[in-house]
């Protein structure tokens, strides 16, 4: 007997196969057995009928507890509603392990004990569901670049010197030397993007933040695409493409899990390029109007981020920010050199920063007098220098948070749910 995974059970409509899986549910009704099992790509129902309160199968079927793992074989049915249209007449049913005392039930648990049992909470629908979203932004984002002829380049995991920042910094010993966990793989990717034109790097990076809010982790994937001859406008627009790609991927194949997960998918769907475009000192007005305290020159955190994107019903752009509230390699803003060329791209319905970006100094005299600004050590950069002595040109791009994003298309109430085994500030179990 065949065996096949539940998300093709359709296309064996009146054959007998074999389903291997875990018990999700069940129940009975007189003379019929439900027994709902999943298999990680869907739910099946199978039936058992018999007037024989004895049988053989209904002895089996009185021993399977929650999670419990078994194999059953039947005939595969129609039925509109089952689970996924299709049901099974349950003709062998063979347990594999009975799960005892499973720690998850339908009662309501704690965040914590739910954290504490990550590796079995992703068994839940709704946790599932969120996952499934995730690994259709992940496909859509190299589906994306793949196609635009973007070469993915794979960027260290270690490095000797800080992206970002130095305080936000991992870091460990690298035999007689220091070295750090990636905050981003930007600055190698600029190093890439000069010997192919249009590279994009996807992996996970580290910040050592301090922050417990429902928007950070500390270990989290991003995607970096790096442009050589690229402008400002130029990775926006690329942006935008993104957004609208990966949300286009979402709503047609994973709608099914929008649903379990009740998102509204309405506000999704009226989204349409162009974004708002808002420079910073536009949106400092405009949150004041909202009732902000923020000064000019201050840095947007969660609660500006989240007020300025609900008052819109697409993702705002926000561009030509404080160079002194941003990284060493910006480019200055043509005759305003106490502004940068970068953009920040926050999610509607309040979720705020998604993307952040911009164009990069190509004029080697300008990022040597930055560095000295930010007191980096030039010898940690000299590699980095050599990129404008050796043919600089104009160059750009960004990095998009997966967890963001999936948060946002989800509308999940905390980034948590939206990897796999989250790192956060006082967890690292399990």
């Amino acid at each position: 007997m065949k065996w096949v995974y539940i998300e093709d059970i359709g296309g064996f409509s009146g054959q007998s196969v074999e389903v291997r899986g875990w018990v999700y549910n069940k129940r009975s009704s007189g003379k019929v057995r439900f027994l709902l099992v999943r298999d990680g790509t869907g739910l099946l129902q199978t039936t058992v009928f018999s007037a024989d309160k004895d049988h053989p199968l209904f002895q089996k079927f009185d021993q399977l507890t929650q999670e419990s793992s078994v194999i059953v074989r039947g005939a595969v049915r129609e039925e509109k509603r089952a689970p996924g249209g299709h049901e099974m007449s349950l003709e062998d049913l063979e347990i594999i392990q009975v799960a005892q005392d499973y720690p998850i039930t339908p009662k309501e648990h704690s965040t914590p004990f739910l954290m504490s049992h990550r590796h079995l909470w992703l068994r839940s629908q709704k946790q599932h569901a969120i996952l499934q979203v995730r690994v259709e932004v992940v496909k859509a984002i190299r589906n994306f670049f793949d196609g635009r002829g973007f070469r993915l380049m794979d960027t260290p995991i270690l490095t000797p010197s800080a992206c970002e920042g130095t305080t936000t910094l991992f870091e460990t010993k690298y035999f007689d030397q220091k070295a750090y966990l990636s905050q981003s793989g930007q600055l190698y990717n600029e190093a890439t993007a000069m010997a192919f034109g249009k590279v994009y790097c996807f992996g996970p990076t580290f910040r050592a933040e301090k922050s417990k809010t429902r928007k950070h982790l500390i270990e989290f994937w991003m995607v970096e695409p790096e442009v050589a001859f690229a402008t400002l406008e130029d990775v926006t627009e690329l942006g935008e493409d993104l957004v609208l790609f990966i949300l286009e991927q979402v709503l047609t194949k994973r709608r099914a899990d929008l649903e379990i997960l009740e998102r509204d998918t309405a506000p999704l769907e009226r989204i349409r390029k162009p974004f708002i475009r808002l420079t910073y000192e536009k949106a400092v007005e405009v949150l004041k109007a909202r009732g902000s305290t923020i000064k000019p020159g201050d840095d947007f955190g969660a609660p500006e981020e989240a007020l300025l994107s609900e008052a819109y019903d697409v993702p705002v752009c926000v561009t030509h920010f404080p160079a002194a509230i941003k990284a060493f390699y910006m480019q200055p803003a043509p005759g305003r050199p106490d502004l940068v060329l970068g953009v920040d791209f926050l999610a509607s319905e309040g979720y705020g920063e998604i993307i952040g970006g911009g164009q990069r100094i190509h004029d080697p005299v300008l990022l040597e007098q930055r560095l000295a600004e930010f007191n980096l050590p030039r010898e940690a950069y000299a590699w980095y220098l050599d990129l404008r002595k050796y043919g600089s040109v104009p160059h750009a791009g960004f990095g998009m948070g997966v967890e963001r994003m999936v948060a946002w298309l989800c509308k999940a109430p905390h980034i948590r749910e939206t990897i796999p085994f989250p790192r956060l500030l006082y967890r690292i179990y399990p």
